[in-house]
């Protein structure tokens, strides 16, 4: 039997509500932000719901975008727009994203930069990927995140030092990207390791290119997520 319908080309259809459902997503965003400059007047309960809504939206909207990122770079599609960029303007954004929740929970964030730290990258993929790190961190971590940036053998290295358990060994193993066989035995798609290693990997610079590591210690005995970029 024929059929007039045509094949639906799914990822497509799912590319364009994931972009509808982000757009809902960055007005709750929006609205969560204005009722925070209203805080002083709800109780304390409410401002902690308040401040776990605001960062479950924004631990959704980072799902979101990583997944068409990750639609756009099987179409070829994903621009990749590297520029020099003052390290000091990603930080301040990173910490402007999480100020209310990092206040609300008693989050302690310390930032250990040299001045003036500058790089070529694309701004708005690292400060996605840096975020969601963060967002990470404060998931797992108990009260302290450190951001490190330095440069080490003519590269950039980024550190996100949390307090929290570590990574488990499951983690620690995943040197490969890998999307097409995901393992859901520890509830963990590992969607986001995967996008911060392809945004790593797609810096380059005379056949250089970045790298993603995952590794438990640092400076509070908890897990670090470090990305190198050539």
């Amino acid at each position: 039997m024929t059929s007039d319908v045509q094949a639906i080309d799914f990822a497509s259809v799912l590319a364009s509500t994931v972009h509808d459902m982000k757009n809902s997503l960055c007005m709750l965003i929006q609205s969560t932000e204005f009722i925070q400059q209203e805080s002083e007047q709800l109780s304390e309960p409410a401002k902690d719901e308040l401040a776990r809504l605001n960062y479950e939206a924004n631990r959704l909207n980072s799902n979101l975008l990583q997944l068409l990122s990750l639609y756009r770079l099987e179409r070829n599609q994903l621009p990749v727009q590297i520029d020099q960029h003052y390290i000091a303007d990603l930080v301040e954004e990173i910490l402007l994203k999480n100020q209310f929740y990092t206040e609300q929970r008693g989050f302690s964030i310390q930032v250990e930069q040299a001045a003036d730290l500058h790089w070529f990258f694309d701004y708005d993929l690292m400060s996605n990927l840096l975020n969601d790190a963060v967002a990470n961190a404060m998931r797992y971590g108990n009260k302290h995140i450190l951001l490190r940036f330095g440069q080490l053998a003519g590269k950039l290295q980024i550190e996100v030092h949390d307090d929290g358990p570590g990574f488990p060994e499951f983690m620690l193993n995943t040197d490969t990207l890998d999307m097409n066989t995901p393992d859901l035995t520890n509830n963990h798609t590992g969607l986001g390791i995967f996008f911060a290693k392809l945004i790593a990997k797609a810096h380059g610079n005379k056949g250089q290119y970045g790298a993603v590591e995952l590794f438990n210690g640092g400076i509070y005995h908890g897990g670090v997520f470090r990305v190198t970029l050539p």
